[in-house]
């Protein structure tokens, strides 16, 4: 029987002591199990090629802007230059449709012009000298004088005919044929755009500041569209996953503070929640009872500054504690 009026032993009494201490107050709530889960950012081309450079490795730290890889693109610069090309010709083309003809051209429209007019004024004169003569008894056929009148009629004509032409050639194309032109041009100019985007495909660069969690493929390997050549991990997606019984996940909440014990690590990680899971994890295979209800768990998942979640692992264990 131990004398309550005699005083504590040391060891009792230091440890008491220490206990006191705020890194050797237990916590304020049972732990948790958890673990760290990391929600990977997988970067890709959506085009096929050949891995033609890997600039970074697993481990790396990159920051938003790096580049990650770049695949072969010889047939994505032939399809823009052909795409520029075409679009040079079609504005060449538009262009000469907004003017008229030639200099040369019109010089040579206005001597044929000129050529139709000398021949229409002889044409007038040798039908006015038949006319004189018909109107004297035995001076001319009928038949001359016919034949006057249809060749000034026809060097009439061939002058109106080449008086438009001129005034065409002054002209530019019809509004049609410009409009035309103009919507050629446009469809080209969106062509190169899809040109040059397929070429800005083949070279990837980091999308946000992270870690290089792993490399899928190696230099001179054959990369499908669409699949991931590099993954990233950002801190900002670094969590920890506990799942907590039901008992007590009505007293947690959104943004509640959260400490986490790690092995190997002297003092505890600061964290908040950001997220519960609305429904449990696992369910009994019968109706809910009392006796059931301890078996259901929810998911609540902790978010780190980038600093801390640098030291978190994804699928590291960890014991999780809620409140301050």
């Amino acid at each position: 029987m131990i004398d309550s009026k005699l005083p504590p032993p040391p060891g009792l009494l230091l440890l008491a002591l220490l206990c006191l201490l705020p890194g050797c107050r237990p916590p304020h709530s049972p732990a948790v199990q958890g673990y760290v889960e990391g929600e990977f950012v997988y970067v890709s081309s959506p085009l096929a090629g050949a891995l033609a450079s890997l600039p970074v490795q697993r481990g790396d730290q990159v920051r938003a802007g790096d580049p990650l890889f770049t695949l072969d693109d010889t047939p994505e610069k032939a399809a823009r230059d052909q795409a520029a090309g075409q679009l040079a010709q079609a504005r060449a083309e538009l262009e000469d449709a907004k003017k008229g003809k030639r200099p040369t051209e019109i010089a040579s429209l206005q001597a044929q012009l000129d050529e139709a007019q000398a021949a229409l004024a002889l044409a007038g004169q040798d039908l006015a000298r038949q006319e004189t003569l018909a109107a004297t008894p035995g001076g001319a056929a009928a038949q001359d004088l016919d034949r006057a009148r249809s060749t000034q009629a026809q060097d009439s004509r061939r002058v109106a005919q080449l008086e438009a032409d001129l005034e065409t050639a002054w002209l530019g194309s019809r509004e049609d044929q410009i409009a035309a032109s103009e919507a050629a041009v446009r469809a080209l100019q969106a062509a190169l755009a899809r040109a040059d985007w397929d070429l800005a495909q083949k070279r990837q660069s980091a999308p946000q500041a992270g870690l290089v969690f792993d490399t899928i493929y190696r230099p001179g390997e054959w990369v499908a569209a669409g699949r991931p050549v590099v993954a990233l991990l950002p801190p900002q997606n670094v969590k920890v996953r506990a799942f907590v019984p039901e008992t007590a996940v009505g007293a947690i909440h959104p943004g509640d503070p959260v400490r986490v014990l790690v092995d190997g690590v002297a003092s505890a990680l600061a964290g908040k929640v950001s997220f519960i899971s609305p429904q449990a994890e696992y369910t009994p295979p019968v109706i809910y009872s009392q006796e059931s209800r301890g078996k259901l768990v929810f998911m609540v998942e902790t978010v780190f500054d980038a600093a801390t979640a640098a030291n978190l692992h994804p699928g590291q264990p960890v014991d999780v504690f809620f409140g301050p």
